[in-house]
């Protein structure tokens, strides 16, 4: 049995697309028969802190079980000036690996983006001799940009863009998971033979049979019989909820009875809510706030169209959203930005609708087009859903691993690598 220490960021039971996506990953390899584990870095306690409150007790075990999966955590905290502090945080998390590789002796690591992770990991690997894949989820240089923490060109996005490269560089095999990431990559000169791709998915067996609408629910809503446009999500600028917002008052001038159900929060939760209470069509518009993620099928129900209305920046342009997918295997009409990541996800016309970014009156015209379409809404859900079916189903995509884990694994026998 071929057991894969998986590198993270953070994990359950913490709830971000980030989780979800190791969450798929690791019950998946399961299901394939791997011995998974995984270990996070010293951000998963900042991020319980950060969720919990400064004097909230959190969780400091170090191994924990969630969901099925086991979790390894990196004790201890950094200190010191930005740059000092992040190369501390990767030599912590690195001896936590070393450690951990010496009672449990895995194949090899796995270690998931950003770069501080992919570091530490190859600093075990070599000196283990232990092979190390490393999958990038988005750089997160453009992550920082986009969520309103960093500025393209600065020194710190410069350093992490060449801690990526390093890390890229030295490390056995690369995996991506979308065209965007890889092509960029490449253009920086990067082997592409190394670099492999594993596009983002959907569990099926937990989110693929759509549950029926609640009228309670709709009717404690206010969102009346008409149709219904939902965005669920975290409120970031780059997702461009508030182009949603201002597309409203076109789209109720075409479709009176329309509504906007937006699920979720923040940063830009505050000024979002004072744009949609200045609109013209503030009757329209419903903000529900944060929901259990077990709760989220009961929001996408009352739904017919989702919306992604993204700018147009690097980040959206090379990665591909989760989000969409989920709309589409829960049977929801998409539309989308037309952006680089939403372009490898939907097809104008037949799995969805795509306008130009950053234009309300695109956006409004889009939805206005696709609520209009109600003869072809069963064949854009069929498309979607068979879209979902065969190209971004976890317990068939995952299959893809084994082509890189046997790649690199071929390097050295067995016997060495359980000895190291």
């Amino acid at each position: 049995m071929t057991r894969v220490l998986h590198v993270l960021d953070h994990s359950l039971p913490l709830h971000s697309g980030y989780t979800f996506r190791t969450r798929a990953i690791l019950k998946a390899q399961q299901a394939m028969g791997f011995d998974v584990r995984g270990i996070t870095g010293l951000r998963h306690a900042a991020e319980l802190r950060a969720m919990a409150g400064p004097e909230a007790e959190i969780d400091q075990r170090p191994l924990e079980e969630a969901d099925g999966l086991l979790f390894h955590r990196t004790p201890g905290e950094t200190s010191g000036p930005p740059g000092l502090r992040e190369w501390r945080e990767i030599a912590r998390l690195s001896a936590a690996i070393e450690r951990l590789c010496g009672e449990w002796r895995p194949d090899l690591l796995h270690a998931h983006s950003p770069a501080l992770g992919g570091e530490a990991a190859r600093r075990a690997g070599q000196r283990l001799g232990i092979p190390v894949v490393y999958e990038i989820r988005a750089f997160w240089e453009d992550a920082a940009v986009g969520n309103g923490a960093g500025r393209e060109g600065s020194a710190k996005y410069r350093l992490t863009r060449a801690l990526e490269n390093h890390v890229v560089s030295n490390v056995d095999a690369v995996v991506t998971i979308c065209d965007g990431l890889r092509d960029d990559l490449i253009a920086r000169g990067h082997d592409a033979t190394r670099i492999a791709i594993m596009p983002n998915g959907v569990d099926l067996a937990l989110f693929g049979s759509p549950i029926a609408r609640d009228p309670a629910l709709a009717e404690e809503l206010g969102l009346g019989d008409g149709p219904v446009i939902g965005f669920i999500g975290s409120f970031y600028d780059y997702e461009g909820i508030d182009d949603l917002i201002a597309a409203m008052p076109a789209l109720i001038a075409k479709q009176p009875d329309a509504r906007l159900l937006l699920v979720g929060g923040g940063p830009r939760e505050a000024a979002l809510k004072a744009q949609a209470l200045a609109s013209p069509a503030a009757r329209a518009i419903r903000f529900v706030g944060r929901v259990p993620h077990h709760a989220v099928e009961r929001y996408y129900a009352l739904t017919d169209v989702m919306a992604y209305p993204r700018k147009k920046s690097r980040l959206t342009d090379l990665v591909t959203p989760l989000k969409p997918l989920e709309a589409m295997a829960q049977g929801k009409l998409v539309a989308a930005s037309d952006v680089g990541g939403h372009r490898e996800l939907i097809t104008d016309g037949v799995t969805g609708r795509l306008f130009t970014p950053d234009d309300p009156s695109a956006c409004a015209e889009a939805l206005a087009q696709l609520l209009a379409e109600r003869g072809r809404w069963d064949a854009y859900r069929a498309a979607g859903r068979t879209h979902v079916e065969t190209r971004h189903d976890w317990a068939r995509n995952v299959e893809r691993y084994q082509d890189v884990y046997h790649r690199v694994l071929g390097k050295q026998p067995q016997s060495e690598l359980h000895a190291a």
